[in-house]
């Protein structure tokens, strides 16, 4: 709230005077040889002589308000972005299911770590594709970051065909993003094998982001030698087997070097969230947000109590007290 004219508040300063005259003015006298009749009714006629008074002062208080043009203001802002375009490219084959990331397994964790980096990115677009057997487009490129982490949070084992088609995946994510006019355009593809399934190798699939001006930033995920896997039995329960991490990290830096990313090697959950946070740095955002506060005029409103209040005092004077104000 703000006032455009203040300085109407000095008119204030004449309700002081105007009180003190009215409070000081000497009213007609009547002799009556008896008072007892005065003794019973009380000194309720003193009280009400001062309501009409009271009701104009209380106006003009208001009157003096309006005139001062109460606002009420509502920020709005502005946000020049010169953002980049993210896709991620994510494995959600079923040896993501590897408890080698506590607290729990690799595309749990990968998920929370996605979701950390893309609050980091404000001002960015990012998208999401998933690819085992084949590729999906869980999220298309938006700038409603809430929306990208929960689809994120939907991402899960059995949505498409078992394997691993790293170069349908990243063929996708590059399909997301060759339309694409931001300046900087990357996609993150993380994946913890190597690619056996799809009609497109992962080679090609990195040629043709070249060919789009695409970065890739490309995540091993999976301990070193062997890492724990859940197998469900029907009676014993849960048991856990050594399964050969089968990671293809050369084939990632291929990639990476062909279309002028990087590549990297997460072992633990650790070491993933520096990965992101390595990316985040390396890849900046730039955006300036611009605030605006439109006033609206709330001056009416006093002068509306104003009025209700003098016409009411003006009635009071006329009904109650039968005289004319």
């Amino acid at each position: 709230m703000r006032f455009a004219h203040p300085l109407y508040f000095l008119l204030l300063l004449l309700l002081v005077p105007l009180v003190y005259f009215e409070l000081k003015k000497k009213r007609a006298a009547v002799r009556f040889s008896d008072l007892s009749f005065f003794k019973k009714v009380g000194s309720r006629g003193q009280v009400l002589r001062y309501i009409p008074f009271a009701a104009t002062a209380i106006a003009l208080l208001l009157i003096t308000f309006a005139l001062a043009r109460p606002q009420q203001g509502r920020i709005f802002e502005e946000i020049e972005t010169k953002g980049v375009d993210i896709v991620l490219c994510m494995d959600i084959s079923t040896s993501m299911r590897a408890e080698d990331f506590t607290p729990n397994n690799r595309l749990y964790v990968a998920k929370q770590r996605a979701k950390e980096f893309v609050r980091k990115r404000q001002g960015d677009r990012i998208g999401l594709v998933v690819f085992a057997a084949d590729a999906l487009t869980q999220c298309p490129l938006t700038f409603d970051h809430t929306i990208v982490e929960q689809l994120i949070d939907y991402v899960d084992f059995n949505m498409l065909e078992d394997g691993t088609a790293i170069g349908m995946g990243l063929a996708t994510a590059v399909t997301r993003l060759k339309d694409s006019e931001a300046d900087e355009k990357l996609i993150i593809l993380l994946t913890d094998g190597m690619n056996n399934r799809g009609e497109l190798d992962p080679v090609s699939a990195a040629k043709l982001a070249q060919t789009y001006n695409i970065k890739v930033y490309c995540i091993g995920v999976g301990s070193r030698g062997t890492a724990p896997y859940p197998v469900d039995h029907p009676i014993f329960g849960r048991q856990y087997v050594q399964i050969e991490v089968d990671l293809d990290m050369e084939t990632l830096n291929e990639i990476a070097v062909l279309t002028g990313g990087h590549s990297f090697r997460a072992t633990d959950a650790n070491a993933l969230k520096t990965i992101y946070d390595e990316i985040d740095e390396m890849e900046p955002t730039t955006f300036k947000t611009t605030q605006h506060t439109l006033y609206a005029e709330k001056s009416g409103n006093w002068m509306l109590w104003a009025t209700i209040i003098l016409i009411a005092g003006m009635l009071f004077s006329i009904v109650v007290m039968r005289r004319l104000p």
